[in-house]
């Protein structure tokens, strides 16, 4: 099922925008690119996404970041890894008073660090800093998030070839 749903990146912007953790919380992902190395995310300013004092609800904000850079990276990388968020952190900067938006990109560098990384099986925990801004462009919050990412035990180097 999974290698079905992450064959078409068009496919997982579906999917996503119909969890309900993402439509009930007016997140939608606009864009993930074919190759899997650009994604754009939105949440809407509706009065439901607000909180008492009218900025958007910092849970909404920090929901928008979570699988985007675990599904880009299995999207990139297939079946043979292990990937998930090990940990996060968000920053707020200043209130969200109007829609809030979310690019992130995979470059060649990151998946350099993680294929020399997890060559010998070891696990690899990437830092990855995600900057949420408004519609004036500035930014409202930075999130980092820590990925846990290994290659599954079916594809790491055989203990014997070692010796």
């Amino acid at each position: 099922m999974r290698n079905w749903i992450l064959k078409n990146s068009n496919r997982v912007r579906h999917i996503l925008n119909l969890w309900p953790p993402f439509l009930f919380s007016g997140i939608r992902i606009t864009e993930i690119s074919p190759d899997y190395r650009r994604c754009r995310a939105e949440l809407k300013n509706w009065p439901g996404t607000r909180n008492a004092n009218g900025s958007q609800f910092g849970g909404s904000l920090f929901s928008m970041t979570d699988p985007v850079y675990s599904l880009m990276l299995m999207g990139l990388l297939g079946e043979r890894y292990f990937i998930w968020d090990k940990s996060a952190h968000i920053d707020f900067i200043k209130p969200g008073r109007s829609k809030i938006f979310l690019e992130c990109m995979i470059g060649d560098d990151l998946l350099h660090d993680i294929r020399t990384h997890t060559a010998n099986g070891e696990k690899y925990l990437p830092e990855i800093e995600m900057i949420l801004t408004d519609e004036k462009g500035d930014i409202i919050a930075k999130v980092k998030r820590t990925l846990y990412i290994r290659l599954k035990p079916a594809f790491r180097p055989s203990e014997h070839s070692a010796s």
